[in-house]
Order: structure tokens, then sequence, then C-alpha cells
């Protein structure tokens, strides 16, 4: 059936899911809006009956006032990389127990495959947006004023945020990291990055890097680091190129988890003990690098716990709950392990 009249169509609809769930077309729609102002069993016998209906709500025709429909856009650099994945499913459990859906687009490293879908979602009326990165085109940054949405970044603490911001600061771990293998006795410690042309997170982690440097008292040397593709492969070159090179390191702080799992496994495969010839620290604490060996010291970050409170502020947000632009600083624990 057209749905011409708006909401012809849409209406008769809900009037079946209501007649079959044996609940008023009003406890309906309040089930779809916002389950937890229904109870448990009427949410599931309405579930049940959207299904057997096959009922699909018009979620921007029946919220004309505000003209917003309940769906999040969450923009992630790359859907290849699996660190996103726990922010991600953070992001969704707090907003379907409330109701809401999430919209997910992969910008590609790219500020203006950023801008792109950030123009697409605020197309289709989108209540808020999440947006990983913390560098935005000028055209973006307008785009959301003027649609006056609001919106949370979670890449990595910033003092201007657009708006709200929730994550940790990849500056201070950094730095964290430096400063506790200095303490364990290392003296010449290398850092690997990934490209920081366009990624605001291994900037902030080479300043951390740099300002752990000088706080010791050590000079950053140029030939101590560098910057590499992600990747196995690019770690193993980057552990050769350090360890064989004409000054040493006596460790090696890959600002990047896959990175210093393929440094280790290209010391393993040329014999050379880990952490005898060279120390290992990695940033993330995946799931990979407390099973090889030697297990892999690195540091753990709350990814999930980011998708949950920055889900969560943001619907303070959209649901009038708070006005407050916040900055939230959920931290990150080092975990010491054999590489060190």
């Amino acid at each position: 059936m057209p749905d011409d009249a708006g909401g012809r169509a849409s209406t008769s609809r809900m009037r079946d899911v209501a007649q079959r769930a044996g609940v008023s077309p009003m406890t309906v729609s309040r089930a779809l809006r916002d389950p937890s102002k229904v109870s448990e069993a009427v949410r599931r016998r309405v579930e049940e009956a959207v299904r057997a209906v096959g009922y699909v709500p018009n979620r921007l025709a029946g919220n004309l006032s505000s003209m917003r429909s309940n769906v999040v856009g969450l923009v992630v650099p790359g859907l290849d990389n699996s660190l996103y994945a726990p922010t991600i499913q953070g992001v969704s459990a707090v907003l379907r127990a409330s109701g809401f859906q999430l919209m997910i687009g992969e910008c590609g490293y790219s500020q203006e495959g950023e801008e792109a879908l950030i123009t697409a979602f605020l197309a289709q009326r989108v209540a808020g947006l999440m947006l990983h990165d913390t560098r935005h085109t000028a055209l973006a940054c307008e785009m959301i004023r003027r649609a006056g949405v609001p919106v949370v970044e979670t890449g990595t603490i910033i003092p201007d945020p657009l708006d709200m911001v929730v994550s940790y600061s990849n500056h201070d771990a950094a730095r964290a990291m430096v400063l506790h293998l200095h303490r364990l006795g290392y003296r010449r410690v290398a850092f690997v990055s990934l490209p920081a042309a366009n990624n605001d997170r291994s900037r902030d982690r080479q300043r951390g890097y740099r300002a752990a440097l000088a706080e010791l008292r050590l000079e950053a040397e140029p030939r101590l680091m560098l910057e590499m593709p992600p990747g196995l492969a690019a770690g193993a070159e980057a552990v050769v190129r350090l360890v064989q090179g004409d000054a040493p390191p006596d460790a090696i702080f890959f600002a990047g988890d896959v990175l210093a799992a393929g440094a280790l496994f290209e010391c393993q495969r040329r014999g050379w003990p880990v952490p005898g010839k060279v120390a290992l620290a990695a940033f993330d604490d995946i799931d990979m690098l407390r099973h090889v060996v030697p297990p892999i010291t690195t540091l753990r970050l709350p990814r999930t716990g980011i998708g949950r409170r920055g889900a969560e502020v943001l619907l303070d947000r959209i649901e009038g709950r708070s006005r407050e632009r916040v900055v939230v600083d959920l931290g990150f624990e080092i975990i010491q392990r054999d590489s060190t």
C-alpha cells in the first residue's frame, strides 16, 4: 500500500499491531519509542506483533514537532579495524535500550569522507552524532552548528570539542608508558606509530612520547622515531630497522597493537630474545597480546566504556535531561607483562 497520506497506511498498521498485541495504539507507540516506559511483558507482545504484521514505523513522521528521527549517526575511520568494535557495541547497547537505533558510516581516515557522511546523516534528520575523529572540515562544523544536533567526539580528549567529548588522553597514555619503561630501567626507548598526517591519535601519541623524554631530560632522536602503515608486516619491518640501526634502542614502544605483534613475531623468527635483545610495549590490549609468548606489555583503554558513556551523554542531551557541554576522561591502565 503506498504511504501517501503520511501516515494513513502507518496508522492502519499500528492499529493492527495494537489489536494483535491486545494494547492501545498509544501503548504501541510508547513501546516503540521508549521501551523503558512499558512493562517487559508488554514490550515483548508489541515486538512479536510488529514482526507478525510487518509494521515499519515512520519515525520521522511521528515526530514532526522536532523533525528528528530516533536514529543516531556514528562515524568511524575504518570498519576493518577491530578496535572500534567494542565502542560500537557499547553505543548500540545503550541506544537500543532507550528505543534508539544506530547508523554507522566509515570515513576511510579522511576528513572529506567524514564530511560526506555527516551530510548524509543530517539529511536523514538524525537525533545526534558520534564522531571518532576530533578534526573536521570547516563545512562539516558549519553544517553541525546549523543543524543544532548534539555531538559526541570519542577519539581523544581535546580542550575544545564541537560539543561533548568522551574518551581518554592519547597524549597522557603515551607519556605514561614511556615513563613506565624508564622506571623499568630502559634508557633508549624508540617509538613507532601510524602515520600522523590525518590521524589525531597518532599526533597526540607522538607528543606524549616527546613530552616524557623531555621530562626525563632525554634527547628525542629522530632515528628512534618511525611512522609505519598498519599491519603485522610493518611492525616486523620497524623492529628490524631499529634494532639493526647505528644506535639500537633497548625498548620499542609501538603506538599500535598489531605493529607490536608483528615486531614480536619477527624477533622470534630471527631468534632475538624479548626482552633480552629488545623490550616491546604496545598501546591497545587486544586479546592476542596476552596470549603470545612472551605476552606484551600494553595500555588498556576503556573502549566499551567510551561507547556506553558517549551514548549516555548524547541521550541526556537528546531527551532534554542535560544542556551541559561535558568532557569525560575515562582514563587508561598500564598492563605490565613479560615483554618488558
